[in-house]
């Protein structure tokens, strides 16, 4: 057992001897923590002997080197790794929505800061392919060979992550295989992802729970359209100003409008994970970020959207570099290589529903104008 002194700066405001106004003075104390475990050592705190030597050429095995394999070994462990902490983080999300908390909480900036940090990883990963490009397609076909039937079709970690996310059995490409070759404790990994409640079903709790439309105080001022066939007054008058904006060609799109927005409640689009009450309040939020306590629900949608796009981002750039070195070979793991990675780029958009809400903003200077008292509820104003 040994001591460690551990300063502590604390700030204390007093009054100076001779006037009434306040003095700051910094006090040093000195705290002892008692630490009964021995020193950390840097290889050991990052099992480094276990990381360095995880890298086991199949090649090397055979008696026939092949350089670039330690290239491909290293890259899919590091993505591996960092696999594994955006599923960290998306389960600390996940974990804080689903405690009963007041929704304007700073919980919300902790969510928007880790998902923020996940979108940061997935852009690393995108650049991660151009060090995977510096290998040629006769430098990959020296040990290609060597890996079947491995794959990285068999990276359970991804998949988990896209279940997490929201993406359901029934919106996945290739549902017939694609946990076929996965291990049975993998698989159950997966399904059990599946099964809890997803970040986009929480999402759309969230969203729900959003006050200010069921706040007849809020609108008692505003000047918009009368309340028809249940319909509120905002959301009439929003309507007839997107009805302006659209070209002649565009018209049908009220159609749709009138799908996504103006049903009960809890009625999803077909094929939809979102309400209409979730939608509504989604696209209020996209209209009015301006005001200070919009800025952070703004700022977690728009983070779910750029998770969204980094993902579609690695797909391409991962279907792109499969077609570069093996063309239109089948993959390692008997995939369709280039076509199946095509087809899941095409389908696999797990916040589409939110990401389609683009297509219902108007100008600003258009938007409907808020009652004082509705201003005064999203701002600071007194």
């Amino acid at each position: 057992m040994y001591e460690v002194r551990c300063t502590k700066v604390i700030r204390v405001m007093y009054p100076t001897e001779f006037r009434t106004s306040y003095t700051l003075r910094t006090f040093r104390c000195q705290t002892k923590l008692n630490m009964t475990n021995k020193a950390v050592h840097y290889s050991d705190y990052l099992q480094l002997d276990k990381i360095l030597n995880a890298q086991e050429l199949e090649s090397d095995k055979l008696s026939l080197h092949a350089h670039d394999e330690m290239l491909f070994i290293v890259i899919h462990q590091a993505y591996e790794l960092w696999f594994k902490q955006v599923l960290f983080e998306i389960d600390s999300a996940i974990a804080i929505m689903h405690q009963p908390m007041n929704d304007n909480s700073p919980e919300l900036q902790t969510i928007v800061h880790r998902f923020n940090r996940c979108v940061t990883i997935l852009k690393v990963l995108v650049h991660q392919i151009d060090i995977m490009e510096t290998m040629t397609p006769m430098d990959f076909l020296d040990f290609r060979d060597m890996l079947r039937p491995a794959s990285g079709f068999q990276s359970w970690q991804f998949k988990t992550i896209e279940a997490k996310l929201g993406l359901k059995f029934e919106h996945r490409h290739g549902q017939e295989y694609y946990t076929a070759q996965l291990r049975p404790q993998q698989v159950e990994i997966i399904k059990a992802a599946e099964h809890e409640k997803s970040l986009l079903e929480l999402v759309n709790s969230w969203l729900e729970r959003m006050p200010f439309f069921n706040e007849p105080e809020n609108w008692k001022n505003f000047k918009g359209l009368e309340d028809k066939n249940g319909t509120h007054t905002y959301w009439a008058t929003y309507r007839e100003c997107y009805r302006q904006s659209l070209s002649e060609a565009e018209f049908g799109n009220l159609a749709y409008f009138d799908d996504i927005f103006l049903q009960s409640d809890t009625v999803k689009a077909e094929n939809g994970s979102l309400s209409a009450k979730a939608n509504r309040a989604a696209l209020f939020i996209m209209l009015y970020r301006g005001y200070p306590i919009l800025q952070l629900p703004f700022q977690l949608l728009n983070s779910l959207l750029e998770i969204d796009e980094q993902l579609s981002i690695w797909r391409y750039r991962h279907m792109s570099m499969v077609q570069r070195i093996i063309g239109t070979r089948l993959g390692t793991g008997g995939s369709s290589g280039r076509d199946y990675l095509k087809a899941a780029l095409d389908k696999h958009y797990i916040f589409k529903e939110i990401a389609r809400l683009t297509s219902f903003l108007i100008e600003r200077r258009k938007l409907p104008e808020l009652s004082p008292e509705m201003e005064k509820r999203l701002g600071f104003i007194k």
